[in-house]
């Protein structure tokens, strides 16, 4: 048997990571109440790939890790204990703290956005989009016209924080923003 590449190791952590999350979330669907919901992270880290460009393997895997923790039985020290440390951090910079109630939660997002890293801009940015582009789409279960407009609203905020991370991903937010009548502050 031949020795395999680090591209070869980081490809096999890639597919780990990918099954990890299917697994984790092998019971769970999107708030639309029929969507599966291991299509948002693969979707997620797809529009890495193919919008943003990126093909580090760090953030590929916490893009398709990043809801493990805070909407499964995973924990933080699962996913450095399965994927390494810069992972975990990764993770951990876009996980909210399910602990606090909702509105702090997504007041802390606007406030720590513009301070992680830009492996975590980048899922940021991805998930947003993502996010984004599906309530275009599908209107998840009991959300009124004006929650979908608020979600908009407020995803602009958390992205203004975001700016200058990666000219692609920006611009197809800002393309996504406007079908809503939502700008960014810059």
């Amino acid at each position: 048997m031949t020795k395999m590449s680090d591209s070869d190791e980081g490809l096999g952590r890639l597919v780990r990571a990918v099954n990890f999350a299917a697994i984790a979330h092998r019971d769970q669907l999107r708030k639309d109440g029929r969507t599966p919901y291991i299509n948002h992270p693969i979707g997620v880290m797809n529009t890495l790939v193919q919008l943003a460009q990126c093909l580090n393997v760090d953030t590929l895997c916490a893009a398709v890790l990043h809801d493990t923790v805070e909407d499964t039985n995973t924990t933080i020290d699962d996913i450095e204990r399965h994927f390494g440390p810069n992972v975990r951090s990764i993770v951990a910079e876009v996980t909210d703290d399910k602990s606090l109630p909702k509105e702090r939660r997504k007041e802390l997002q606007v406030i720590h956005s513009p301070h992680i890293s830009p492996s975590a801009k980048l899922v940021k940015l991805s998930d947003k989009l993502y996010n984004l582009n599906d309530l275009l789409v599908k209107t998840p279960v009991g959300w009124t016209e004006d929650r979908v407009q608020e979600y908009f609203e407020w995803s602009a905020r958390v992205i203004d924080g975001l700016i200058g991370t990666n000219q692609a991903l920006e611009s197809e937010l800002k393309r996504v923003l406007a079908l809503k009548n939502v700008t960014l502050r810059q």
